[in-house]
């Protein structure tokens, strides 16, 4: 009687992640750490400090989309305003928090359930400083709507209990709501070990190697998530921003000023 020969063991697939950091480290060793050291020597190392309540975070995030963050905040000041919250204790919030681009927000928070059910014309001509207005004020309702019926309040505080993931993955549960924004949330309002992606972390990421080419933004953020050490994360998304605003700018970058030049692939595509 013949024997049966064994069938092959299929080879489990590498994670794509995985597998570049580990080229990462073979070909262009500490680069990340690399990184890191020449922004903090360019910008100094942020130190986190909540500046927002998590739901004005969120609607902040919002408002901010595709836009220039001071007529997101003009946007969330014009809220307040027109709706004010009658609580008391509010925090004054005048704060330009690290990553920012505004100058900090003048307004208490709002009334965020008489924004959620003011009729939709008048909040459009509201936030209209803000840019896209007829498309973010009725994504800035669907948001408080769900939580409202998610948890019978506009409160995220909860989140902030959780574990970073399934506090992402509440967030993002939310029509609407992608990773960034939630790990905005997440990063500065409970200090959470997220890095969000926007286009400057992209830029300056791609551009100096650390994530590859062409890569999706979503798929970014593991890659990058898997580069740098959660104490690391606030520091790595502020100072990239930074970076990315103040030095490696999407025309004309001036390289001639950037510490990180000598390892960057675009500045020499040779880089180590």
């Amino acid at each position: 009687m013949t024997a049966t020969a064994a069938k092959p063991r299929k080879r489990r697939p590498v994670d794509p992640v995985v597998a570049w950091t580990r080229r990462l480290a073979r070909y262009r060793p500490n680069l990340a750490d690399d990184t890191l050291t020449a922004l903090a020597s360019m910008y100094g190392i942020p130190t986190w400090e909540r500046v927002h309540d998590p739901t004005s975070e969120l609607i902040l995030t919002i408002l901010s989309a595709n836009s220039a963050d001071i007529n997101a905040e003009k946007a969330f000041d014009a809220l307040s305003r027109r709706w004010p919250s009658s609580s008391e204790g509010d925090v004054d919030m005048k704060v330009h928090r690290p990553g920012w681009g505004g100058v900090g927000i003048g307004s208490a928070t709002p009334d965020w359930s008489a924004i959620a059910d003011a009729a939709i014309d008048e909040l459009i001509d509201v936030i209209r400083p803000g840019g896209l207005a007829p498309t973010k004020a009725p994504r800035i309702q669907a948001t408080l709507r769900r939580v409202r019926e998610e948890r019978g309040d506009y409160s995220l505080e909860f989140l902030g209990y959780m574990a970073p993931a399934d506090a992402l993955a509440w967030l993002t549960a939310i029509p609407g709501v992608g990773r960034k924004t939630a790990s905005v949330v997440l990063l500065f309002s409970f200090g959470m070990p997220l890095i969000p992606v926007d286009r400057h972390v992209e830029r300056v990421a791609m551009r100096i190697g650390l994530i590859p080419p062409r890569i999706d933004v979503l798929k970014a953020h593991d890659y990058i998530a898997a580069l740098v050490p959660d104490e690391r994360s606030h520091e790595t998304h502020v100072n990239f921003i930074t970076h990315g605003r103040q030095t490696c700018h999407a025309q004309r970058p001036a390289c001639g000023r950037c510490a990180i030049a000598a390892r960057c692939r675009f500045f020499n595509p040779k880089a180590p």
